[in-house]
């Protein structure tokens, strides 16, 4: 496909077919074409003049591999931007594809934590994939100077014959800014294309770069005609390793070093480097294979005259921002799969027998055994959906750890966004939310943080999306992740529509030393809950402005007009003139807001859409002896805010309240397994009709 706007490119493409066809007729079949510029000669073709020109027979259609050969892709990927790229770069490569793959990743530790939880929880069928650790290979390539956006990690494809393993043969290598449009298989099949002596199959650069007439004093690094561009590469790594890649191409860095000062477009310019001195070592790949929309592309010879695009590569460091008068097209390509839900990709390879992913036939016999004719199908099932999960969607510098530092820990949905900056300012320490998005949702998600100068500037805060799956909202599964995620010694368990109190960050750790907490103490400290109606209020700045509020009706304790068993054990009468911390006992539906040590129980995740998913931690914690203490300086707010859809059914629908009480029923049967007679004291809560959380 085309791009729009470019009706006489289509003219002159339909015109030269139709040459061509006429051609054929005329003579026989003896007709002789010129290539567009940049598409590359395959086995049997004359050889490429300079210019990037070449006459040739038209190239018949490449057969594919084997439908179930294991295809293998390598990557390098560093830092929290780079592992959202190769995210949207393996959905358009599962989108398309048809073989089982592997992929080789090379990751410093931020972008490994990233994409093991990804692919962990992706779990896609026929997709293996491997770690290779980037310090460990960072001193083969430190020495060299390199001037490119990439720094360090834009020089490690050059050491990839030696990192993967010795018994892999063949591999192709991808920057994590390229997009494809066509099965990766296609690219896999060109390496039949080369001859004894090639290890290397690159497309031609689409641009004047390497011939250093871009400006004045423009000195590149030496390359053959226009030279290559390394966003796409085949390597035949067998053959590498036999003709002594590594020290072939140190040696070739190290002489050119003498003259020039750096490198500038990183491993590209050492690779061209190499193909200059032996150029038998390149097999020229087709154009499409890698579309370059850089600032000074000439990449329109190539996709203006092709039928059909494969790869798309934006290696500007504008990247989408590049300027281009087709650069529409291409985005909205992108966009495509940037936007598109990866939970679609979970596909079988019927025709490929291949071992599922850890986990899989355990969950599908799980699946299997649920009644659709359940009027509690819906919970069932949502509590065995595995969800993606990408953690650290944004870049995350948290700050040294201090002793008793605190994370906050909430989770959130898209029409929560409104709070995260009111949050900001109200806690200055760090945070970890769990955001429950669409893969759409997320880049909105993405945009919004980049245009607000409040959450932009804070880098103590982790986001982790869970990606959308299913009827019900899976809150607990949500705070558990935001809270495995938690760096610091303790945690406050919030909900993103509270504000704390602007000083409680500071009171809490203060709190945590004068009370002399440790990690053989179970104490959950209690931050009294209070909620406002009003949309706009002037927010206390000590108890005592609160408690003026609280005489004054402008504040209420929270849920006293819904649900004032969820918080009356804080004892709110005994707060307003408690001087010290104060001890509360345990009692039906108790759901307060408490800081406890990272290691505390985790949600139990069965408790999905609205109710009992607090109370059954609190309940949990008690089971567990921790020790109630309610902070008298402490305090949040509640903001109003419209009802949920999961609140909504809750209220309206009998089957829901049923299927929530069924619920308690396991949760009751799993506490007097684990504890044994010490829960019969949870008996009675239990049977009390469904609270609110």
């Amino acid at each position: 496909m085309l791009p729009r706007g470019r009706p006489r490119a289509l003219g002159a493409a339909a015109l030269l077919l139709l040459l061509l066809l006429i051609g054929f007729f005329l003579f026989g079949g003896d007709l002789e074409y010129e290539r567009p510029r940049g598409a590359a000669a395959l086995d049997g073709d004359p050889p490429a003049d300079r210019g990037g020109h070449n006459l040739s027979d038209c190239v018949p259609p490449r057969p594919l591999p084997p439908k179930c050969e294991l295809l293998h892709v390598a990557i390098v990927c560093a830092g929290h931007n780079s592992s959202r790229d190769l995210n949207t770069l393996v959905k358009s490569v599962l989108f398309y594809r048809k073989n089982p793959l592997h992929f080789h990743l090379v990751t410093d530790a931020v972008a490994r934590n990233i994409l093991e939880m990804l692919f962990h929880t992706w779990m896609v069928p026929a997709v293996g994939v491997s770690f290779y650790d980037l310090e460990e290979l960072k001193p083969q390539v430190s020495w060299i100077p390199n001037k490119h956006y990439s720094g360090l990690y834009g020089l490690m494809k050059l050491v990839l014959p030696g990192a993967l393993p010795p018994d892999l043969a063949r591999v192709i290598v991808l920057d994590t800014d390229v997009t494809f449009a066509s099965d990766i298989a296609e690219l896999w099949a060109l390496f039949a294309h080369f001859s004894d002596k090639q290890v290397i199959g690159l497309v031609e650069n689409q641009s004047d770069w390497y011939l250093g007439n871009l400006w004045r004093n423009h000195r590149p690094w030496p390359a053959l005609g226009r030279g290559f561009n390394t966003g796409v590469i085949l390597l035949r790594l067998d053959r590498l390793r036999q003709a002594g890649w590594g020290q072939m191409w140190k040696l070739t860095a190290t002489r050119e070093l003498l003259t020039l000062p750096a490198t500038s477009l990183a491993d590209q310019d050492i690779f061209n480097a190499v193909i200059k001195e032996h150029p038998g070592l390149v097999q020229p790949l087709p154009c499409v294979w890698n579309v370059q929309l850089s600032d000074h592309t000439l990449a329109e010879r190539c996709y203006s005259e092709a039928s059909d695009l494969k790869v798309i590569h934006w290696n500007s460091p504008k990247k989408l921002r590049v300027k281009n008068k087709h650069v529409e097209y291409f985005r909205n390509l992108y966009l495509t799969f940037l936007e598109y839900d990866g939970n679609l990709l979970r596909r079988e390879l019927f025709a490929c027998p291949s071992p599922p992913p850890p986990g899989t036939e355990q969950l599908q016999r799980a699946l299997a055994q649920l009644d659709e004719e359940d009027a509690c199908f819906e919970f069932r099932q949502q509590q065995l959906t595995v969800h993606r999960v990408h953690i650290s969607f944004l870049p995350h510098e948290p700050l040294p750890p201090r002793p008793h530092d605190i994370t906050l820990v909430a989770q959130l949905s898209m029409d929560r966004l409104q709070m995260l900056e009111a949050l900001c300012r109200h806690w200055p320490g760090p945070m970890s939310l769990a955001l429950y998005l669409t893969d759409a949702e997320a880049q909105q998600f993405l945009r919004f943080v980049e245009a607000s100068a409040v959450l932009s500037a804070r880098q103590d805060v982790a986001y982790h999306v869970v990606y959308r799956e299913g009827p019900l909202y899976p809150v607990n599964e949500l705070r558990n992740v935001a809270l495995a995620q938690a760096l610091t010694p303790y945690v406050f368990l919030s909900d993103i529509d509270f504000l704390p109190a602007y000083s409680l960050y500071d009171y809490l750790r203060a709190s945590i030393e004068q009370l002399k907490l440790n990690s053989e103490r179970k104490v959950a400290l209690v931050v009294p809950a209070f909620e406002t109606l009003h949309y706009r209020f002037s927010f206390p700045s000590s108890k005592a402005e609160l408690l003026a509020l609280l005489d004054s009706g402008s504040l209420y304790t929270f849920r006293y007009h819904e649900w004032p068993r969820g918080h009356a054990p804080t004892d709110y009468a005994r707060w307003r003139e408690a001087q010290t911390p104060y001890r509360v006992q345990w009692a039906a539906d108790y759901e307060p807001y408490v800081v406890v040590p990272r290691d505390c129980p985790r949600y139990d995740p069965r408790f999905v859409g609205f109710g009992w998913n607090k109370v059954a931690h609190i309940v949990e914690l008690d089971a567990q002896e921790y020790e109630l203490l309610v902070l008298p300086e402490a305090f949040t707010i509640h903001l109003p805010h419209a009802p949920s859809l999961d609140i909504s059914r809750f209220r309206s629908s009998p089957a829901y309240r049923d299927c929530l009480q069924a619920l308690k029923d396991e949760f009751h049967q799993d506490l007097s397994r684990h504890y044994g007679a010490a829960a019969l004291k949870y008996l009675t809560a239990l049977q009390q009709p469904p609270g609110p959380a």
